[in-house]
């Protein structure tokens, strides 16, 4: 189905869910790279409207410039339209300049290799427990989906253990993320996804003061014990901190994981070269990131006047939208872009962000799809989605909230 690109109204969670937008984003990079929408009045919005940037250029050029595209008014259209981010200059994502270099470096000692290591050695075991449970299962002709019993899990395992989470408390913070994450699918759900953020902040302030007391080695200690800008933070940015670790180490691996995995379906040859080609698992790893960006946009707010494009002027204090899910296809930045290739090279995607908000927890991602990749390949012969697979409805984050599979097993143990 075609779709104007002036019919489509990217504030509705359902268009995401429901239309196949890659060709209004090929429309708008070729004709309108920096377009203007404006936003109906009804919807009580701050902001008369936003930019919505297309383009790979354009997008890695907003993302590198954080004096020019602040991250301080939201990094999401949520945020954006209202007008402020509650998190603004305490939470990582949503912070600039001498500070937010100040936070990463603070929080990057939580994700180096000494901590990585262990955490690396646990995702390859959690992955092939869960993996070769749900292929058991299949093979006993049980229903098994994908999302619920293996890319929920294994993310949230690995946060879970950089952050010092009890393994008795796992399964309840595992059950709240997920009702966190439920976000615009209705009011009802809205409703649940508010409650769920509230008990998770409600849990760190418990863990955080413990780690006071008592600090170990993880981010939550890290946190707690460190200093930016000559002072510890305060309680508030601790919270803010592990929210957001939290929540944005479970997205882009479990979507992106459920997402590969539909992909392969999709695309039986390419399941076959992996499968005969161990050397693929890491450009299969990229690929996969790339087709499935799992974060659809970026918000910024112009903090200066200023021209991206072909020239657009942009005004100091306007909304931008940077549309990862369109730079990651575009075809100035990507050889036949809508071509899945588990080989692809090079393969410069954007679904970490680029410049100074690169995505911290970046390798940690890459370990668990390569890890899922690897367990695929020793495990399953073929596999086959055996019922529908429903994308989320949402503006912001792209992929399926449930996947269906039955898997066959290789005759090696």
């Amino acid at each position: 189905m075609t779709v104007p690109r002036t019919a489509v109204d990217l504030l509705d969670p359902r268009v995401h869910a429901e239309v196949d937008l890659r060709g209004v984003w090929r429309e708008l990079r070729r004709r309108e790279p920096v377009r203007w929408q404006p936003v109906d009045p009804a919807r009580g919005a701050a902001v008369p409207g936003f930019w919505v940037v297309t383009r790979h250029a354009d997008v890695t050029r907003a993302l590198r410039d954080a004096r020019t595209f602040s991250s301080e008014g939201g990094n999401m259209l949520a945020t954006l339209l209202q007008g402020y981010d509650r998190g603004a200059g305490k939470m990582l994502v949503v912070t600039d300049g001498e500070r937010h270099a100040a936070l990463r470096r603070l929080l990057s000692g939580g994700f180096g290799p000494r901590q990585l290591g262990p955490v690396t050695e646990s995702i390859a075991r959690a992955t092939r427990e869960l993996l070769a449970e749900a292929v058991a299962r299949s093979g006993a002709g049980e229903s098994v989906d994908f999302v619920a019993e293996v890319a929920a899990q294994v993310p949230l395992r690995a946060i879970c253990e950089l952050l010092g989470v009890p393994a008795a408390d796992r399964a309840q913070v595992l059950e709240l993320t997920n009702a966190a994450m439920l976000g615009e699918e209705s009011a009802a759900a809205s409703v649940e996804a508010r409650i769920a953020q509230s008990e998770i902040m409600r849990y760190y302030l418990r863990l955080a003061a413990e780690r006071r007391e008592a600090p170990g080695s993880d981010i939550i200690s890290l946190l707690v014990t460190g200093t930016v800008d000559g002072r510890p933070l305060t309680e508030e940015e601790t919270l803010l901190n592990c929210y957001n670790l939290i929540i944005g180490g479970d997205e882009t691996a479990r979507l992106s994981m459920a997402g590969g995995l539909l992909a392969l379906a999709a695309h039986p040859g390419q399941w076959a070269r992996l499968r005969a080609d161990a050397s693929l698992v890491e450009p299969a790893a990229e690929e996969i990131l790339r087709w499935t960006t799992p974060v659809a946009h970026v918000g910024r707010t112009a903090a200066v006047d200023t021209e991206l494009g072909d020239g657009t002027r942009i005004a100091a204090g306007d909304a931008v939208t940077l549309w990862c899910a369109s730079a990651n296809f575009d075809e100035e930045a990507f050889d036949d872009p809508d071509r899945f290739d588990v080989g692809r090279d090079p393969n410069r995607h954007v679904t970490f962000g680029f410049g100074p908000h690169f995505c911290l927890g970046a390798q940690l991602a890459r370990v668990e799809i390569r890890a899922m990749l690897a367990e695929l390949r020793a495990r399953v012969a073929s596999f086959e989605v055996t019922g529908p697979a429903p994308r989320l409805a949402s503006n912001f984050v792209r992929g399926v909230s449930a996947l269906p599979v039955a898997f066959r097993a290789t005759s090696e143990p």
